[in-house]
């Protein structure tokens, strides 16, 4: 009996312990992040296009700067911009056309663009059949699901054909109907003879063996500010210091994607991708980092933006250029 109750006491005791350990480790990581700020993020999109935003917040990059991330997933620019005008969240991410259509509105209190995290369109052109030297040519008299009308996406693969001499009103049919992320499914589910997709949903065509990836977009369309995060012109008036803070941490988080190997990348990121293998998460990084996706640094330059308004002028969507200096933020 004796011995029966000495065993019950030593079972308390080390629950007590393990209770204590889980109680003092969960006080000591809300200490770590206790006194951040908090800056609401509504993003785009959820792909590894965006890697370096995520290795900003899995290496603690924001917080050495003092800032908590809150990641919402927004989809469409259009949604993002919504939810920055009115409030809902302090920072956009998303194509940076977004920020021109609501400047040209006449938005009184309009979005400023202060750090980009991409330099090039995150799309792949994906065939139903393999080509072995494929050129944009092969695109006429197809049918390709491409990107929102007026969005970046479909704006840059518009623009490239046109660079090449195909006119992509009548040498193809471009499908704009399609969702972002609704646009796997319906190639594989439809006839299209080509569609644009990010990563991962390219390599998921190809792994299913129902497409090849022929090429790449963003080598197509030129550097512009592709995806970069945005605030309302007030918000970054009296946050200064969170704005600086946060481009410091995407900063960073360019350098360590550009500085590691993709395996490396990809462990560090995992936790936002768990729905991959490794080894895809490794294969996806290693493509975007070959491609020269992303940006060297956060700043955009005059001749960026201006190639991005040149792309939406090219697409019919721009009557008016706005001002780089007054959508560009430069800092204090």
């Amino acid at each position: 009996m004796k011995k029966k109750i000495i065993i019950f006491i030593c079972l308390l005791i080390i629950l007590a312990a393990a209770l204590f350990f889980i109680i003092n480790n969960k006080s000591s990581k809300d200490d770590n992040t206790s006194g951040l700020t908090e800056v609401k993020v509504a993003e785009v999109a959820h792909t590894i296009f965006y890697a370096p935003a995520y290795a900003a917040i899995s290496k603690g990059y924001f917080e050495d700067e003092g800032i908590k991330i809150d990641l919402i997933l927004t989809a469409g620019a259009d949604k993002v911009s919504a939810a920055v005008l009115s409030g809902d969240v302090d920072v956009g991410f998303c194509g940076s056309e977004a920020t021109i259509y609501v400047y040209n509105s006449g938005e009184k209190d309009y979005l400023v663009n202060f750090a980009r995290l991409t330099k090039r369109d995150g799309a792949f052109l994906v065939s139903r059949e393999k080509y072995d030297d494929f050129t944009l040519d092969d695109l006429k008299g197809k049918t390709v699901i491409g990107g929102r009308q007026g969005g970046m996406p479909e704006m840059t693969f518009e623009w490239a054909l046109r660079q090449n001499g195909i006119d992509p009103k009548e040498d193809l049919t471009i499908d704009t109907s399609v969702a972002f992320a609704a646009m796997e499914g319906a190639f594989i589910g439809g006839d299209a003879d080509f569609v644009t997709l990010f990563e991962p949903n390219a390599l998921s065509v190809e792994q299913q063996g129902l497409g090849y990836v022929v090429g790449y977009v963003g080598e197509w369309g030129g550097e512009v500010p592709y995806t970069a995060y945005n605030a309302k012109k007030s918000y970054i008036e009296e946050n200064p210091e969170v704005i600086e803070g946060f481009t410091k941490a995407i900063d960073k988080g360019l350098e360590y994607v550009k500085t590691t190997d993709s395996e490396g990348v990809a462990k560090d990121i995992y936790e936002f991708f768990p729905e991959l293998s490794l080894n895809d998460l490794t294969a996806i990084i290693e493509r975007y980092k070959t491609s020269d996706a992303w940006a060297d640094s956060t700043e955009i330059t005059e001749e960026d933006f201006d190639h991005l308004q040149e792309i939406m002028e090219s697409a019919g969507e721009l009557d008016k250029r706005a001002p780089y200096d007054k959508l560009i933020y430069q800092g204090k």
